[in-house]
């Protein structure tokens, strides 16, 4: 398949929505041990960064002793929110992705990294799907979200607004952040299955913090190669699951002649939430009066 040469996985055996077997007998020793240290030290940086939320879903899974095994992990997700995994060779088209999300079931990487690359690789393997997605689908708001997510692909697809909706998922999945009762914390994926980005977007006071706006995450490009320049902040998740029910076509509309909004700046409007190292988290708004929060 020509438009998958380029890609890591294996997509010879692959079903019509891009599915295979996850086929767990076949992972090795080296494999799961593997895992273990992922997991390992992945989950010790979490306390004072992760959502708390997150942490207690991880928990849920208890997967921290061998590469899980899809169809039981499924059977405790759909009992709580009615949400599936299933294998894939990698990544799949994005009409295929989106069909997947609409209908609750979430894609997971079937191949795992190898040694050489624990802190850094291109594509997602299974470590960063299971591992950074999965213990956000156990979140009932945030799942109702994802699946909400999923059914506005063919309308972004018809309405040439494709990218705008991808900037959705990178920023509010992969990267985004919440602010909590003990202050900001990370719950995307991206960060949270890195050992370095998930403190740098907690702690570090160099990129902007922008206070979730719907139509301004759409607008804002972003970096596949570095760690953010810009993260959206919630306040909860109901905020991700309201903004569903937003006229999409119409932003699409508005945007499509505008240029990107370059990550490495703020707007006039931002309300943006300034960090001042480790020691404590400052919520600016445009008026300018500081409300001091809790310490992270």
């Amino acid at each position: 398949m020509d438009q998958n040469k380029n890609l890591r996985g294996d997509y010879s055996h692959i079903n019509d929505d891009y599915t295979v077997a996850q086929d767990w007998a076949s992972y090795s020793a080296a494999e799961h041990d593997l895992w273990r240290k992922l997991y390992a030290r992945q989950k010790a940086i979490l306390p004072g960064y992760a959502a708390p939320d997150y942490i207690r879903n991880l928990e849920k899974l208890d997967a921290a002793d061998e590469i899980p095994h899809f169809g039981r992990v499924s059977e405790k997700l759909h009992a709580a929110t009615g949400w599936h995994l299933v294998a894939v060779p990698g990544l799949v088209p994005d009409d295929v992705f989106f069909d997947h999300l609409a209908n609750r079931r979430f894609p997971v990487t079937v191949w795992l990294r190898k040694p050489e690359e624990i802190d850094y690789l291109v594509e997602p393997d299974i470590f960063h799907d299971f591992f950074g997605h999965v213990p956000m689908l156990y979140d009932p708001v945030f799942a109702d979200y994802l699946a909400a997510y999923g059914a506005k692909g063919p309308e972004a697809i018809a309405k040439g607004g494709l990218k705008k909706l991808a900037r959705m998922y990178w920023y509010m999945v992969e990267f985004g952040l919440i602010m909590t009762e003990h202050g900001l914390r990370a719950y995307g994926a991206g960060m949270l299955s890195s050992q370095t980005e998930t403190i740098y977007s907690v702690t570090d006071p160099t990129p902007n913090r922008v206070a979730f706006d719907l139509e301004r995450v759409m607008a804002t490009d972003y970096a596949i190669d570095d760690f953010q320049k810009t993260y959206f902040v919630l306040t909860d998740y109901q905020q991700l699951f309201d903004a569903m029910d937003a006229d999409f076509a119409a932003i699409y509309d508005r945007l499509t002649h505008r240029p990107a909004i370059d990550p490495s700046v703020t707007l006039a409007g931002d309300q943006l939430y300034h960090v001042h190292g480790d020691e404590n988290h400052t919520i600016t708004m445009p008026s300018g009066d500081p409300a001091q929060l809790r310490h992270a």
